[in-house]
């Protein structure tokens, strides 16, 4: 009965992107809605405010909940709280979910391929997202994957990344001197000098490059931590420098066009953009607060949009007609509070 419910929920998807009632000629608006860092316990208005955008889809960027444990119990019942939250049900009922994981929801703060619970952790999770016994999660390591949505003649691929379960562990911080202007907190970790290390895992880097070959008009990337930032010594790709330059490399030697990640993890809101030789602007749009809040933004040159503190949620909107990709964030109140507007034609050519 699940795998039929999946089916149908992305059979209706897919209708609704490539057809619009007035004409069918006409391009719709795709709308990406996406967030992370909500408390199971607590109460969730940024997914009804979600929902009442309308979007083609919901991702779940991670700390989906807080699950923090090793009593796969204990993480089961902290998922059936938040499912049943009537926030979340609304959500549900209105489009699409997709999913990946952080840390807290993988099981363990910064955890990465050494949490001794991540294949128990892992079939929780492809429970609650009601993922299809036939999907390849199921017969491989860790949960990334990929999906394909369709706007009339265009396509969306969404690539969800798995950054927990082959990820080695973090460099501590070992008292190298920093700025100290720009550091007033504590530095957990320090970038990696040597490309001994990896975010992904080979498995996960062979096949995101075969997921790139893939035909598509936009890709939005799904990490659960940031991609597009500097060094601030939280978690994040500035950690695995070599990992990072591997993406940019990646998506360059493919020549995988419309490249735009999203992003969570830090309890606020922000854009990155990265400006690399021989690619397109490569941007980085972070939704991080659906119930999670920080006292500071962290230093971060790449920052064009943002910080915003308050309980949130991010929207892609791809309108084809104009030509259009807004990068959007709209808070608890309903307010927008930034809009960041690149023209569609300088992330699809060369």
């Amino acid at each position: 009965m699940k795998n039929q419910l999946y089916l149908f929920l992305v059979a209706v998807l897919l209708w609704s992107c490539a057809t619009t009632p007035e004409n069918d000629d006409v391009q719709p608006v795709t709308r990406i809605a996406f967030g992370s860092c909500g408390f199971q316990d607590q109460p969730q208005p940024v997914l009804r405010l979600a929902a009442e955008q309308q979007p083609d889809a919901f991702v779940f960027l991670g700390d989906n909940i807080y699950g923090d444990t090793h009593n796969m119990d204990t993480l089961r019942n902290k998922y059936g709280r938040w499912m049943a939250k009537p926030e979340y049900q609304a959500l549900k009922d209105s489009t699409v979910i997709l999913a990946t994981w952080d840390d807290h929801d993988y099981g363990w703060n910064d955890s990465g391929r050494h949490y001794p619970e991540k294949e128990a952790s892992k079939a929780i999770f492809l429970e609650v997202f009601e993922v299809p016994e036939a999907d390849e999660r199921y017969s491989r390591p860790g949960i990334y994957t990929d999906y394909v949505l369709e706007a009339g003649d265009k396509k969306v691929q969404i690539i969800l990344l798995d950054t927990r379960t082959f990820r080695d562990d973090l460099r501590p911080y070992g008292g190298q001197e920093v700025d100290t202007v720009a550091f007033h907190y504590d530095l957990g970790y320090w970038p990696y000098e040597t490309g001994d290390s990896t975010m992904l895992g080979e498995t996960q880097w062979a096949w995101l490059g075969k997921a790139l070959e893939k035909p598509a008009d936009l890709r939005i990337i799904g990490s659960s931590t940031q991609f597009g930032i500097t060094y601030n010594g939280y978690e994040a790709w500035a950690n695995f420098p070599h990992e990072q330059k591997r993406m940019l490399e990646l998506i360059k030697a493919k020549k995988a066009n419309g490249v735009v990640f999203i992003s969570g993890d830090v309890h606020y809101a922000e854009v990155s953009k990265v400006d690399y030789p021989g690619l397109y602007p490569i941007y980085d749009v972070t939704s991080s607060g659906i119930t999670s809040t920080w006292g500071f933004a962290t230093p971060n040159d790449h920052r064009i949009q943002g910080p915003v503190m308050e309980n949130h949620f991010g929207l892609l909107e791809i309108d084809w007609e104009k030509g259009q990709l807004r990068m959007k964030i709209i808070d608890v109140t309903g307010k927008e509070r930034f809009t960041e507007v690149e023209a569609y034609d300088r992330l699809v050519k060369w």
